[in-house]
């Protein structure tokens, strides 16, 4: 028998993925209107502090398949963001390395992201609702990770 959410709960639900949606259409369109990378080229790009991941460890780290990665690192080496290097000691692994054109964009665009952020979501909270949507994530994010198979 399926357990259907309440009101409140589809209410909630609902405002999440709106709000989640939102949120990422808008900063896709600031980063690409002023900066010309994308919100998942930003994602990848701030994930390689180093300047050199592995392939795998950048789809662990976002959380996403394996073939979402390889596209996008595709399509950021087409630009010039990330250059692709082989493994010596995994001939079938590879590494993501930030190239001077990528450490620049995400240089010039963090500042500003992170403003929008902060003004988009933290700016408007009390520090009781940041304390209790870090708990919610966290909890959500453990279980999701606990059920994973």
């Amino acid at each position: 028998m399926s357990r259907w959410l309440t009101e409140e709960e589809q209410r909630a639900w609902r405002g999440l993925l709106r709000m989640t949606s939102q949120l990422n259409a808008r900063m896709n369109r600031q980063l690409m209107q002023d900066y010309g990378i994308s919100l998942t080229d930003y994602e990848v790009l701030s994930e390689d502090s180093q300047g050199r991941l592995r392939v795998f460890e950048i789809a662990d780290a976002l959380a996403w398949e394996q073939s979402r990665v390889s596209h996008q690192l595709a399509r950021m080496q087409r630009r010039g963001l990330i250059a692709r290097e082989d493994c010596a000691s995994d001939a079938r692994g590879a590494f993501a390395v930030l190239t001077e054109a990528g450490r620049a964009a995400i240089e010039r665009a963090a500042p500003a992201h992170v403003e929008t952020v902060r003004q988009l979501v933290f700016d408007g909270l009390s520090h009781d609702q940041l304390t209790a949507l870090t708990e919610i994530t966290t909890g959500v994010l453990d279980r999701l990770a606990a059920t994973a198979g």
